[in-house]
């Protein structure tokens, strides 16, 4: 059975740990600069018994001392559940509505194509370049996902010693999570994201895995499709709150 929406937030959390967190009264506070804004965001997880108005300005100072700007991910499961009405009302804006998908994954159903598996460290790069990330980031999204204590399959389809799409797979007990799956723009329709995922997801099941779950932009309908072609359905909605101009 593919565990409930709580379990794979759970997985999603850990998935994206970065090297140093805070907890602050409940709350998951990080502080990683890069791409991926679940490695710097606040994430209200826990129970909580502070006052939000206090709160709220803390997780901003510490922000601000960061250079970074201050960031509220969004879930079913976020404490208190006025956390979003009452960012809303301090001017906060909602952005990047995400779904996160799940299925159990059935091997039979898998493509006979097969990405190459890449070592961490060169895929990160290669990540970087599809992205066109600063250096800072490559080097961050590095140090994120080396020091992780889960099972990781980096995965690439290169041609001409050129990468042209790349994704990962993150395995903790039975289930797996797919990340950066990323085809070059000039590379798209061509079945690169079908077979990486098709990959992701074999050698994920070689490794114990029998569930999966992914996050995607909920209004990527094209992405959205194609998982949904493996059996990947929703599970659940989550966003960001920014303030005016530090929403990227």
């Amino acid at each position: 059975m593919i565990p409930d929406t709580r379990r794979i937030e759970e997985l999603s959390l850990n998935s994206s740990a970065p090297p140093g967190q805070l907890l602050y009264d409940g709350w998951v506070v990080r502080l990683l600069r890069g791409k991926a804004k679940r490695a710097r965001s606040v994430n209200a997880v826990y129970q909580s018994t502070m006052p939000l108005v206090e709160k709220i300005p803390y997780c901003e100072r510490l922000y601000e001392a960061a250079a970074l700007p201050a960031i509220f991910r969004i879930t079913p499961f976020s404490i208190p559940s006025d956390l979003d009405a009452v960012l809303e009302h301090r001017g906060y804006e909602r952005f990047d509505t995400t779904a996160v998908e799940a299925m159990t994954i059935d091997p039979a159903k898998l493509d006979g194509a097969a990405a190459q598996p890449v070592e961490l460290s060169s895929w990160c790069e290669a990540v970087g370049e599809l992205r066109g990330s600063p250096i800072g980031h490559r080097s961050s999204h590095f140090a994120r996902l080396d020091g992780m204590p889960l099972a990781k399959r980096a995965v690439a389809i290169k041609s001409q010693g050129r990468v042209l799409a790349t994704g990962l797979t993150i395995i903790e007990g039975d289930c797996a999570g797919l990340f950066d799956i990323i085809t070059h723009e000039d590379s798209r329709r061509q079945g690169h994201a079908r077979t990486v995922v098709s990959s992701l997801l074999r050698l994920a099941h070689e490794q114990g895995a029998r569930h999966a779950y992914l996050q995607v932009q909920q209004d990527n309908e094209s992405a959205r499709r194609l998982y949904a072609q493996f059996g990947f359905r929703e599970k659940y909605l989550y966003w960001y709150r920014g303030r005016p101009g530090e929403t990227g």
